[in-house]
């Protein structure tokens, strides 16, 4: 049995034309079923970032090695959930991870698809709005087919950008116990994009704090630490909590153009 391997970032930079440098020797590794989050203020590139890795974009220089080769473009072995839920409208709750699951299984009968399908939304908790299109699902719950949809493929690594930043708070925390719940289950890497303190210390093991753009890179790390399960309660409670959680928005500060004029 071969062992995983971590996914590395090595050296990456991104430009848009030679006037608009984002992102500049940006380099993290990230080890198997750990979950990262990539912190910084808005405009940093962070999501570039993570697009890059999901083979979306392009880097300018550098690149991201998985299993030991440089990956050239989107992969089924990493699944990516946005900030809106990008589902196709003229679809339902089903048919959308039905696509999904399609692609990760081609050699699966039509029947065996739609059973993962609706286990997926089954363990989201809309098993009952698998007939229902995009328009008639509140932002909560097609957010939470999007999540169902990612994790029907299996993918070994799951990318989330700002995933649960469109919605309300009591929405963007069970959205957050659930994915916790999901990944328990079946531990994978994943690679989230936050702009929110809190959340980035409640669902990851270690924070990759970025500089302010242009030409942003990894400012530093913080390893979380913190005991699993977790509970919001739990956690503020404490005190190496709240230390993270200054040293966090220190860094944010020292590093925001706003403080620095």
């Amino acid at each position: 049995m071969s062992v995983e391997r971590p996914l590395e970032i090595t050296s990456l930079s991104k430009a848009f034309g030679p006037a608009v440098p984002v992102v500049k020797d940006f380099s993290a590794r990230v080890q198997p079923r750990e979950i990262v989050a990539i912190l910084g203020h808005s405009g940093c590139g962070k999501s570039t970032v993570l697009s890059i890795i999901a083979g979306l974009q392009d880097a300018t220089q550098g690149g991201v090695v998985i299993d030991g080769r440089e990956i050239s473009g989107p992969g089924l072995d990493r699944a990516m959930v946005f900030q809106s839920p990008s589902l196709l409208p003229s679809l339902t709750a089903l048919g959308n991870v039905l696509l999904a699951v399609e692609q990760a299984y081609p050699k699966n009968t039509r029947r065996q698809c739609r059973e993962i399908a609706q286990r997926y939304l089954d363990l989201v908790g809309i098993g009952e709005y698998a007939t229902q299109k995009p328009r008639e699902l509140s932002q909560g719950t097609q957010q939470r087919v999007a999540i169902a949809r990612a994790f029907s493929m299996e993918p070994r690594f799951l990318l989330l950008d700002e995933p649960f930043g469109m919605l309300d708070s009591i929405t963007r925390c069970e959205l957050q116990d659930l994915l916790l719940e999901l990944w328990t289950a079946k531990p994978r890497t994943i690679i989230l994009v936050t702009h929110d303190v809190d959340e980035a210390l409640f669902l990851s093991d270690r924070i990759i704090l970025m500089t302010d753009g242009p030409e942003a890179r990894v400012g530093t790390e913080i390893q979380v630490g913190l005991p699993r399960p977790r509970s919001r309660a739990a956690l503020t409670e404490l005190p190496e909590y709240f230390g993270m959680r200054n040293e966090v928005i220190e860094f944010l500060e020292s590093h925001s153009k706003q403080f620095k004029q």
